[in-house]
């Protein structure tokens, strides 16, 4: 009788973990969902706009209030600076181009903006031409704000040996700082020369602000010792984001006098508390007693800011403000700007709509004597979250020569009247109530 095999049993299936039924015990869950808000929590800690709570007393002069700004906002007065304003890019670019030709030793440019254009690949020939002839050069460039920029241009710089530094791009390590922007607009010089300035690389700030193509801006060039000063905050964000120091007499020379003003250079970059800038933007104003002109293209002040404005007017300042009209790069800070407007009007102070073209020009003088020319706008983004620097010129002359052309500019304004914006249509007033709460969030 044949022997039976014994039937071979198949194997059991390998275990495999997608066919395990899922067990999460409850603790489990509530420990993940702790982890997930506590991680969204410290995210949105980083990049959300802080409320500023700061108050500033109402001061007798803006000599009392000097020492002040030079302690409180760690920007000391320099004097024997030379300064020259350029209005638009009829006056800008010509100065810089002149500046790369008579370089020798090294370029330093920071800007948020360099996107296409003419003039774009006018400077990276220039650039590339003096990187090649062995001028260090050195380019700060905003991840976000030059994003629209050519790569080709670029890697035409990087091969001609011009080292290029993106400020915080898009890297997974890095994504708590993605809202955190260099808004700074420097240029330095053999570190003798500096520039601070609105402008940005590009087509738009070519011309004499003529039409919606061409924006309005003011920067201003700079000799004397506050130009190591300026050479200081581009240094800061470039050891930061290439871990290169800049030190030595070659990017920090003994400077002598080269001209009348006094200057002190004011930067500001997020640290939780209140900003530099902020701190002296509403001391400046608590020390105006006869005349108070602000032009900014992004308005948007908070409570305490209001009220200083209020209070200057109260005891006989003129307060006035230019902001853009019609023509804008973004309509909600345009309708989130009107959010205090009202309360402004009934309290005197004189708002002004620029028609013509964008007017993006960064501003500030005080009673003819001191004059405050960068980056820097009036909202939380300035304030609060990008890095940002403009220099205060403490001199009647260069006050002069702005006043001057702020009172030109006002050929090319519209200005509000406080009963007729009250009656301006509903629709209009919930585009301001939606884009104040937007420009809050973003």
């Amino acid at each position: 009788m044949p022997l039976r095999k014994k039937a071979r049993k198949s194997p059991a299936p390998p275990d495999r973990w997608w066919r395990r039924p899922l067990e999460v015990t409850y603790g489990a869950a509530v420990f993940h969902l702790f982890i997930v808000v506590f991680l969204f929590a410290l995210l949105w800690s980083t990049q959300r706009e802080r409320k500023s709570r700061v108050r500033v007393p109402d001061l007798a002069s803006f000599a009392q209030a000097l020492p002040s700004v030079a302690s409180l906002t760690g920007s000391p007065i320099l004097a024997g600076n030379a300064v020259q304003v350029l209005q638009n890019g009829d006056e800008f670019f010509p100065a810089i181009f002149a500046d790369i030709g008579k370089a020798r030793r090294s370029i330093h440019l920071e800007t948020y903006v360099w996107w296409k254009g003419e003039i774009c690949d006018r400077l990276a020939r220039a650039l590339a031409a003096k990187a090649r002839q062995g001028v260090e050069v050195r380019l700060t460039l905003d991840a976000a704000g030059s994003n629209k920029g050519d790569e080709e241009l670029f890697e035409k710089m990087a091969k001609a040996g011009a080292k290029i530094s993106y400020y915080h791009p898009l890297r997974l390590g890095d994504i708590g700082l993605l809202n955190n922007r260099t808004h700074r607009k420097l240029a330095i010089f053999d570190g003798r020369v500096a520039y601070v300035f609105g402008h940005g690389m590009s087509e738009e700030w070519t011309g004499h602000g003529q039409d919606a193509e061409h924006w309005r801006d003011t920067g201003v060039r700079l000799e004397g010792p506050i130009v190591n000063a300026v050479q200081a905050v581009f240094a800061e964000n470039w050891v930061e984001m290439t871990a290169e120091v800049l030190a030595g007499e070659k990017y920090f020379p003994r400077l002598g006098a080269a001209g009348p003003v006094r200057a002190h250079m004011t930067a500001s970059s997020p640290h939780g508390g209140v900003s530099q800038l902020e701190m002296l933007y509403k001391l400046a104003i608590a020390a105006a007693q006869k005349r108070l002109i602000i032009q900014n293209p992004y308005f948007i002040p908070d409570d305490e800011l209001v009220d200083l404005l209020a209070r200057a007017v109260q005891r006989g300042v003129d307060v006035r403000l230019m902001i853009p009209g019609p023509v804008t790069d973004s309509s909600i800070v345009r309708h989130a700007s009107h959010r205090h407007f009202a309360t402004l009007l009934r309290k005197g102070i004189k708002i002004y709509e620029y028609q013509q073209t964008l007017s993006h020009q960064k501003v500030m003088i005080v009673d003819g004597l001191w004059a405050h020319v960068g980056s820097t706008n009036f909202d939380d983004r300035s304030l609060d979250i990008n890095d940002e620097a403009s220099v205060g010129l403490i001199d009647p002359a260069v006050a002069a020569e702005l006043e001057a052309a702020f009172a030109k500019d006002l050929e090319h304004c519209k200005q509000l009247d406080a009963e007729v914006w009250s009656r301006r249509p509903l629709w209009h007033k919930l585009v301001d109530r939606v884009s104040y709460t937007m420009n809050e969030e973003i």
